[in-house]
């Protein structure tokens, strides 16, 4: 990789990495809901305006209703739940829990879309989840059920994830090629309009003690326009430059910027336990997605 786009990945595992930061900061005040909602539709609006900069052809080639079905799956309630883990989890426990995307995608792959199960990606799943357990049961925040509802809510984003990955390629990949600026704002659309009904009911029915103060707003904007919106436009340039392969392995470095931002800005307890667990689920990572040895009659076979 050339020195901008090594420049860019540390880029965008920072801003990633600073999202579960923003949310620690922002859902123990307002609430859930209202912090996924703000998330997304600050995002929906930044895109549409960057990308209207940018002049690009809003065709959605007729997928518009599949893209923004897609966005609840991938966007919306991923968000909601992260932003329940937030209520009870440090910033570098959620976002070392959002390194196990990778490993949910190898089980769903395998039970639900015919993807075959290799014994290293095997091994990489449960090696990845015994990481999981190593942070919850060993690290510095008391292991009690509000920890374990926080860890099973970020697993539960993502086998999010994981789903809105297969999804995506069965349901867009005929399209011809779609924008993929064009997936995005419309996933946010979609998962702005799928949290504005609960966002409405939740205001009504629970109103917030506190809609709290500039810290709370500023880290809504960074939250929705930095690590969201903007971070969209990374990633896509990065996936055109060196391709989907080398791109995701950003999920690596994510952990640690959402350790480091917890502990310098927050004062999060640091242990051994998140060397442990994230040394574990890096070594899972990289069972999973390494590349299969292809022996020689397979290629003769082929």
């Amino acid at each position: 990789m050339s020195p901008v786009d090594i420049f860019r990945m540390l880029s965008l595992a920072a801003i990633w990495g600073a999202s579960f930061l923003f949310m620690r900061i922002i859902a123990p005040v307002i609430g859930t809901i209202p912090t996924a909602f703000f998330r997304v539709s600050i995002a929906a609006v930044g895109l549409l305006v960057i990308l209207g900069l940018m002049r690009i052809n809003w065709d959605f080639k007729g997928k518009l209703k599949t893209v923004m079905l897609l966005g609840v799956i991938n966007s919306g309630i991923p968000a909601t739940l992260y932003s329940v883990a937030a209520q009870v989890l440090p910033a570098g426990y959620s976002a070392i829990f959002n390194a196990t995307t990778p490993l949910m995608g190898v089980l769903i792959g395998g039970l639900f879309f015919s993807e075959r199960l290799t014994v290293a990606k095997l091994t990489g799943v449960f090696l990845g989840l015994f990481g999981v357990g190593v942070l919850t049961r060993a690290g510095p925040v008391a292991f009690d059920l509000e920890l374990l509802m926080g860890a099973l809510a970020c697993l539960l984003a993502t086998t999010c994830y994981g789903f809105a990955g297969f999804l995506t390629r069965r349901w867009l990949d005929h399209t011809g090629g779609l924008d993929s600026r064009l997936s995005a704002v419309g996933s946010m659309l979609g998962a702005s309009l799928f949290l504005l009904p609960l966002f409405g009911y939740s205001v009504i029915t629970a109103p917030p003690a506190s809609w709290g103060g500039w810290n709370v707003w500023l880290s809504l904007l960074g939250l929705g326009l930095g690590c969201t919106a903007f971070a969209y436009i990374i990633y896509f340039r990065l996936l055109s430059s060196i391709g989907p392969v080398k791109s995701m392995t950003v999920t690596f470095m994510i952990p640690a910027f959402g350790v480091l931002w917890g502990a310098l800005l927050l004062d999060e307890p640091l242990s051994m336990a998140h060397l442990y667990g994230g040394v574990l689920i890096a070594l899972a990572l990289w069972l999973v997605l390494k590349p299969a040895v292809v022996k020689p009659a397979e290629v003769a076979a082929r």
